[in-house]
């Protein structure tokens, strides 16, 4: 990944509060191009690695459960564009007409689901977006354009950088289901005291953006997985 000039960031990207995290991000070129090197070599290894098991996954899914094995949600990453994400399926198809965010106890999440969300193993897919380049292994978690739309504009400097498969705020936050439980709206928990602290951790990593870090985030990922 390389920095485009400033004045060629999407008009509500240059601001005075995106500025700081641009300019900190611009002196570390280098490291992010080391970084989408990595990520290419990565993700060609977790693939081979990981084919099989994706497929058994795919097929358990299939046989489960009515629908695609595949989920695809449009999402925003860098500079503001828009892709659709990929998961493996772990609700009932329509579910997300009734709502984007989930809880512990919902029950629109089907049996094999909950196993594969546990272990996030229903992020597997994401492997093909870090390879593609929209997406790297660490980074922010990227969200949907209702959100983002949520976003102040410091908020918008976590687009600088491709979205993450795992970050440190989905680390900090990976009992958000339960959380989230405990309030009759969700989605306005989410947009007001949830996303707010999400993002300020998402900065943080902005801010303190390094290789160490990155591979800390990796192992602090897989710890908190089997914890």
């Amino acid at each position: 990944m390389r920095m485009i000039p400033f004045t060629s960031l999407p008009e509500n990207m240059q601001t005075e509060a995106v500025k700081p995290y641009y300019d900190i991000l611009k002196k570390k070129s280098k490291s992010l191009l080391f970084k989408r090197v990595l990520d290419f070599l990565a993700s060609i290894i977790i693939i081979c690695i990981l084919f099989l098991p994706m497929l058994i996954i795919g097929l358990l899914i299939k046989l489960s459960s009515k629908g695609p094995i595949i989920y695809k949600q449009v999402r925003v990453t860098t500079f503001g564009k828009r892709f659709r994400i990929w998961k493996f399926r772990t609700m009932k198809v329509g579910s997300d007409t009734l709502g984007e965010l989930t809880c512990s106890d919902d029950d629109r999440v089907t049996k094999i689901g909950k196993f594969l969300r546990k272990y996030r193993l229903d992020e597997l897919p994401q492997i093909f977006h870090v390879l593609s380049g929209k997406m790297s292994i660490v980074g922010t978690r990227p969200e949907v354009p209702r959100y983002v739309d949520e976003y102040t504009d410091e908020m918008m400097a976590t687009l600088l950088m491709p979205a993450g498969v795992t970050s440190l705020a989905s680390i900090m936050f990976k009992d958000e289901a339960e959380l989230l439980e405990k309030f009759s709206d969700v989605d306005k928990e989410y947009i007001e005291v949830i996303l707010p602290q999400k993002m300020e951790y998402n900065l943080k990593y902005i801010s303190r953006f390094g290789f160490r870090r990155d591979l800390y985030l990796i192992v602090k990922t897989i710890v908190e997985v089997f914890h």
